[in-house]
């Protein structure tokens, strides 16, 4: 990705950490959630991929295409997983970020700084993340215990799932994991 060399090895280091902390939580005993590991830990190291300076590794001409495939037909599963669950749409959108940012950079005269892409797609996709940014900080903020003693939101209990098996199946863990991939998103489409 474009931008100071110290900001991309920065973002390289979030996303593969991100990735293989998701690559951990695919040996998770709930099926639905490794699935969803899945493809956060695609999306985590397909980012960090991303943001390797340009100035130390420029990428063969074939990989961005390729990184669009690949983004392509996550998106395509994506797209086909949210006809169980309207979370599935946000890893859509991400997919399609990806994909759209492989584009970009494949049409890059040899990858020059400077603005390249859609505007106004850039612009939507940046107020989606941040808006998702937002949602997500919120979402791991605790909330106080109700009177009655149950358990508090993100307290490492899930609605009807009881108490949680490891370290790797804690949502407020896979929640801060999102939130993650959602700046580093931003800070890559900032970029664009």
């Amino acid at each position: 990705m474009h931008g100071p060399a110290s900001s991309g090895w920065l973002l390289v280091a979030l996303c593969a950490a991100t990735g293989a902390y998701c690559l951990l939580r695919m040996r998770s005993g709930v099926e639905e959630q490794r699935r969803a590991a899945g493809g956060e830990a695609l999306m985590g190291f397909g980012m960090a991929a991303m943001a390797v300076p340009a100035a130390v590794f420029t990428p063969p001409s074939w990989a961005w295409p390729a990184y669009a495939v690949v983004f392509g037909a996550a998106g395509l599963r994506a797209l086909w997983a949210a006809r169980s669950g309207r979370h599935h749409l946000h890893h859509l959108v991400g997919d399609a970020a990806m994909v759209y940012m492989a584009l970009v950079m494949a049409g890059s005269p040899a990858h020059a700084h400077g603005r390249s892409g859609v505007p106004l797609l850039t612009g939507v996709l940046l107020l989606y993340f941040a808006g998702y940014v937002l949602l997500a900080g919120v979402r791991l903020l605790p909330v106080a215990v109700a009177a009655g003693g149950g358990a508090a939101v993100g307290s490492g209990s899930e609605a009807g799932g009881g108490a949680t098996d490891g370290w790797g199946d804690r949502p407020e863990l896979a929640r801060a994991c999102r939130l993650s991939m959602g700046i580093a998103m931003l800070a890559m489409l900032l970029t664009m």
